[in-house]
């Protein structure tokens, strides 16, 4: 069973952070939320800021942090989209649909 962490509820600590992004190969930047969060507001959105920065701003505001990250023992990834994560599970959740993609017209 998987264990699902709010994070909007507990925040995330530095160490928690840095250790995700290591075991992804990203950087800060790679999970930011840009969308529906204070990315822009806080000026994060430019490229002048620094890692840790960003960082920084991810502790003190949760929701910066896009999510869901899935963890298991194959690995870690961030689930967008969320067929991303498929080859870091056992298997195909039952209740998993990929979405819908434009199909090209054929003449």
């Amino acid at each position: 069973m998987p264990t699902i962490v709010d994070y909007l509820k507990t925040g995330w600590t530095r160490p928690q952070l840095e250790a995700l992004l290591s075991a992804m190969h990203a950087r800060p930047r790679d999970i930011l939320r840009d969308k529906g969060a204070p990315a822009a507001e806080l000026g994060l959105l430019d490229p002048a800021f620094m890692d840790d920065q960003i960082l920084d701003a991810m502790v003190a505001h949760p929701v910066l942090v896009n999510r869901p990250i899935v963890v298991t023992p194959r690995g870690v990834k961030l689930s967008r989209p969320s067929e991303a994560i498929l080859d870091l599970l056992d298997r195909r959740p039952a209740s998993f649909r990929a979405p819908m993609r434009a199909q090209p017209k054929l003449s």
